[in-house]
C-alpha cells in the first residue's frame, strides 16, 4: 500500500471516529436531559372527597411531596391552603413527621392570620396518614374558645377585685364608726359614705347576677309582644331623676307603633343603662336625646349625649365585663362596667344588636337594633287575643 493510499485510509478512519464520538456525546446529552421515570401516584380513596366536603373542620389532603392535591373550601378561607401548597410551615412539619412513623398526631398550633401584621389564629390540627402515600391534616379554629375562656377567668379575677372594694370600704368604715363613737357628727358621716359603698355593692351584686342569667339563657323563654315606645318611656321617667339633679333634659322622640317580640323587663333596662350612662357621663345642662324609629324591618333605639366622648382606640372595648375607659371617674359616678355589657346580652337574646358612634368633645350615640314584629306573625296563646274578640271598653275621662 503507497503512501497516498494510507494517509486516506487513515483519515476516514479519523473521520469516522469523530463521527462516533459526536453521536456519543449527543446520545449522552439527550439521556442527561431526559426526566426520569416518575412513580405513579397512588389515587386517593373512594369517597374521600365527598367526606371532606362535608366535614366542620378544614380538611387538608397533600401527598409524599407535601403538595396539597384535595382540601375544603374553609382550608382556603383560613388561608391554610394557597394553591397547591401548605402556607404554613407548622403543618408541613406536623405532615412529614406522620408519613415518617405513621403515628396520628395531634397538636395546637398559633398560626400567623396572614403575611403582614400580627394577627394570630390559634388552630388544633390532627393529622393522620390516609393509604400508602398521602397525609390527611383537620384543622379547628379555636381562637374564639380561647378567647372566651380568657374572657371568663377575667371575669371571676374582676369579679373578686370588685366586690373586695366596697366590702373592705364598709369594714374600714364600720372601724371608723367604733372610734368616733363619741362624735356625732363623724358618726353621721361616716354612715352616710356606708349607705353609699352598701348602695353600690347591691348594684354590683344585682348585675353580675342579671348578666349570669342572662349569659345562660341564649334565648328568650316566652317572647310577648312588647310596646317599643312604652319601654322606652318607662325607661326615661326611671332616669329623670338622676337627670333633674345635674339639670340634664331628656328628649324624647319616638314613633308609634314600635313592636318587638322579647322580654319588656329586659328591654327597659337595655334601654335605662344607657340613658344612666348618658346621664352619669354628661356635663350639667346639657341635654340627651332618645328616639325610636322603625328602619328596614328593624326597630332602632338611639340615645345620645353631649359628653366627652369616647376615645376611637377605647370604642371596640366598651361592651366587655367590668371595662372602664376612665375607672377613676366611672368610681366617682356609681359605675360598675357592667352596664354596656347587659346591654350587649339584652340585645342578643333578641336578635339584635347594639353599637355606638363617638367623638371626643361631640358626645356618644347608642344604637340598639331589634327585629320588628311583622303584624303577619302567628299569634301566641299567652298573648291578650285581638280586639275584636274582647268587648271594648270606654276609658272613663279622669276627673
Amino acid at each position: 500500500m503507497d503512501a497516498t493510499s494510507a494517509a486516506l485510509l487513515a483519515g476516514f478512519a479519523g473521520l469516522l471516529t469523530g463521527a462516533l464520538a459526536v453521536v456519543a456525546v449527543r446520545y449522552s446529552e439527550r439521556q442527561q436531559t431526559r426526566m426520569p421515570p416518575t412513580t405513579p401516584v397512588t389515587p386517593l380513596p373512594s369517597g374521600v372527597a365527598d367526606v371532606l366536603a362535608v366535614l366542620r373542620s378544614s380538611a387538608i389532603v397533600v401527598d409524599s411531596a407535601d403538595e396539597v392535591i384535595n382540601n375544603s373550601p374553609s382550608a382556603t378561607a383560613y388561608g391554610l391552603v394557597k394553591g397547591r401548597e401548605l402556607v404554613h410551615g407548622e403543618l408541613r412539619h406536623l405532615a412529614r413527621q406522620v408519613r415518617r412513623d405513621g403515628v396520628i398526631r395531634e397538636s395546637q398550633l398559633e398560626l400567623a392570620r396572614g403575611p403582614l401584621g400580627q394577627g394570630r389564629s390559634i388552630m388544633q390540627a390532627r393529622v393522620a396518614p390516609l393509604g400508602s402515600s398521602h397525609v390527611l391534616l383537620l384543622v379547628e379554629d379555636h381562637t374564639q374558645a380561647r378567647r372566651v375562656e380568657e374572657v371568663r377567668r377575667d371575669f371571676v379575677a374582676n369579679v373578686s377585685h370588685e366586690l373586695k372594694t366596697p366590702v373592705g370600704g364598709l369594714g374600714l368604715l364600720a372601724e371608723a364608726i367604733q372610734d368616733a363613737k363619741d362624735d356625732p357628727e363623724a358618726v353621721e358621716r361616716f354612715a352616710s359614705r356606708m349607705q353609699v359603698e352598701s348602695h353600690r355593692l347591691a348594684q354590683l351584686v344585682k348585675e353580675i347576677v342579671d348578666l349570669s342569667r342572662l349569659q345562660v339563657a341564649d334565648t328568650l323563654h316566652e317572647p310577648r309582644l312588647v310596646d317599643v315606645t312604652a319601654a322606652v318611656r318607662e325607661a326615661i321617667d326611671y332616669s329623670r331623676v338622676g337627670a333633674d339633679a345635674k339639670q340634664i333634659e331628656i328628649a324624647e322622640a319616638c314613633a308609634p307603633d314600635l313592636k318587638v317580640f322579647g322580654d319588656e323587663d329586659l328591654l327597659v333596662t337595655a334601654v335605662r343603662n344607657l340613658i344612666g350612662n348618658a346621664v352619669a357621663y354628661s356635663d350639667p345642662g346639657t341635654r340627651v336625646a332618645v328616639g325610636g324609629r322603625l328602619a328596614d324591618e328593624m326597630v332602632e333605639i338611639t340615645v345620645a349625649d353631649q359628653g366627652q366622648g369616647i376615645p376611637a382606640a377605647e370604642q371596640g372595648r366598651i361592651f366587655e365585663r367590668f371595662y372602664r375607659v376612665d375607672d377613676a371617674r366611672s368610681r366617682a359616678t356609681g359605675g360598675t362596667g357592667l352596664g354596656l355589657a347587659i346591654v350587649k346580652h339584652i340585645c342578643a337574646n333578641h336578635g339584635g344588636d347594639v353599637d355606638v358612634w363617638s367623638e371626643e368633645g361631640r358626645g356618644s350615640t347608642f344604637t340598639i337594633r331589634l327585629p320588628a314584629a311583622s303584624d303577619r306573625t302567628p299569634q301566641r296563646a299567652s298573648e291578650t287575643p285581638p280586639a275584636h274578640a274582647v268587648p271594648s271598653r270606654k276609658r272613663e275621662p279622669s276627673a
